[in-house]
């Protein structure tokens, strides 16, 4: 932690003087709930599988200014989802590049950079940056408001409808260990739609970054909002991530998270549903063997009536991987009348593997729909025989059992083509096949 500190004082000047003032404005309040807490602690209630401390240990190199483009991003990642029909974009080591090929945007919505956004629209940025992920004194959040330098942002005003599908790669790696912080803000007005994948890789298998984001996402009265996640990394990297969202009366989220391989990952997600008719459906899936590890944690607050969420966490581990999940559903005393469901469901294909589950509820209204739940393990034994029995190889039996125990996470994902590129990419991972994303070639 003391590096930090001592990183932040001496490069203070350098780490401003390429960022906007009104994205500097909030270093000094980070820096003091840096200073205070520190990394959240390990062993905690809500860190008991994930030591951020001994994750950043190491001395990581920081990308102070913005890289050179020495890799033509379009060609080393390039989409192959079927009529996705994308608004693209790629954050190299946190800098968002500089894309000219996109499609005109409708009236009044921004896509781009978030220090640019921080320059020319500074009103809007005040309004909603760091106001969700800064309200708490969380460490790893105030770390990334210390150092981040550049993201994405979103902005989608009252009423519009963005029709393409917006996708963000994120390319992370170098030559050396490096720390990487991003930011990606998403503001969507009253009556606003729109749909963005975010694709996360590391530039090759021998990288080992460590990159921390948080993601903030505003979703205005009647707004709706597909956010989907896809997470193919290196072995050595590490992805320490917290999304912080804000729903406003009947407004719908779809939020959907996909690990295919990783080294270690900490995901976290706090979602505020805060006006009434509200609705919120939150997915992830991790596929995990080797040594990689990931946890989840989420918090789900129901603050007013008449609102609901549905929560399915679904782990497909082997080998000697760790998998934790710890999930919260908190229902205030006048959140009367909601429905709220969460469930976790776990695949364990050896012995030495090992997964870690904890679903919570904290109910304080008594006019309320509320279950938690979760089973943890192996394939079904019947299944396999009668499957065998009818001249299925036991590697196929196993292989299409895994993949059923899929099915409902993928069916969660709203864009035909994604869902498709999907089926192939799992079916290729459970057969072991070196995958480098299909969907980005």
């Amino acid at each position: 932690m003391q590096q930090y500190i001592d990183f932040f004082r001496t490069h203070r000047q350098q780490i401003d003087e390429s960022c906007a003032p009104a994205l500097n404005s909030f270093r000094e309040k980070a820096f003091d709930v840096f200073r205070k807490t520190g990394f959240p602690p390990c062993p905690s209630e809500d860190y008991l599988h994930t030591d951020v401390a001994a994750l950043l240990k190491d001395d990581f190199g920081f990308f102070l200014n913005p890289p050179g483009r020495t890799v033509d991003p379009h060609k080393a990642f390039r989409c192959n989802v079927v009529n996705l029909n994308a608004i693209k974009h790629f954050i190299v080591n946190g800098y968002l590049l500089e894309t000219k090929d996109n499609a005109p945007l409708p009236q009044g919505v921004f896509s781009g950079s978030l220090h640019v956004f921080a320059r020319q629209h500074p009103e809007l940025f005040l309004k909603y940056y760091n106001r969700l992920a800064g309200q708490e004194e969380d460490g790893l959040a105030a770390f990334n408001t210390l150092f981040v330098q550049d993201g994405y942002v979103l902005y989608v005003p009252e009423h519009v409808i963005l029709e393409n599908t917006v996708q963000l790669t994120g390319i992370s790696g170098g030559s050396s260990r490096s720390l990487i912080n991003r930011r990606i803000l998403v503001i969507l007005e009253a009556g606003a739609q729109a749909k963005l994948l975010l694709c996360d890789h590391t530039s090759d298998e021998k990288s080992a970054p460590a990159v921390t984001q948080v993601v903030e996402v505003y979703a205005g009265e009647n707004a709706h909002l597909d956010f989907y996640e896809l997470e193919e990394s290196a072995p050595e990297a590490v992805r320490l991530t917290g999304n912080y969202i804000r729903q406003a009366a009947a407004s719908r989220m779809i939020t959907n998270s996909i690990t295919l391989s990783n080294g270690f990952t900490r995901n976290n997600y706090r979602i505020d549903l805060a006006g009434r008719q509200a609705e919120t459906r939150l997915y992830g899936m991790a596929i995990a063997d080797a040594r990689q590890k990931i946890d989840t944690f989420t918090r789900i607050n129901h603050l007013v009536p008449e609102c609901r969420s549905s929560e399915l966490f679904k782990y497909i581990l082997d080998d000697e991987a760790t998998g934790a999940f710890c999930g919260k559903i908190i229902v205030s005393p006048d959140a009367q009348r909601t429905e709220a469901y969460q469930n976790n469901r776990n695949l364990l294909g050896s012995r030495n593997c090992r997964m870690y589950s904890k679903p919570q509820l904290e109910i304080y209204a008594d006019d309320v729909k509320c279950s938690h739940g979760m089973t943890t393990g192996q394939l079904d034994e019947a299944a396999l025989f009668y499957m065998r029995s009818r001249g299925i190889p036991a590697d196929e039996a196993a292989l299409l059992l895994k993949f059923a125990f899929t099915s409902d996470v993928i069916q969660g994902i709203r864009l035909e083509g994604l869902r498709d590129r999907l089926k192939l990419l799992i079916e290729k991972r459970f057969r072991g096949e070196l995958i480098k994303c299909q969907g980005c070639i």
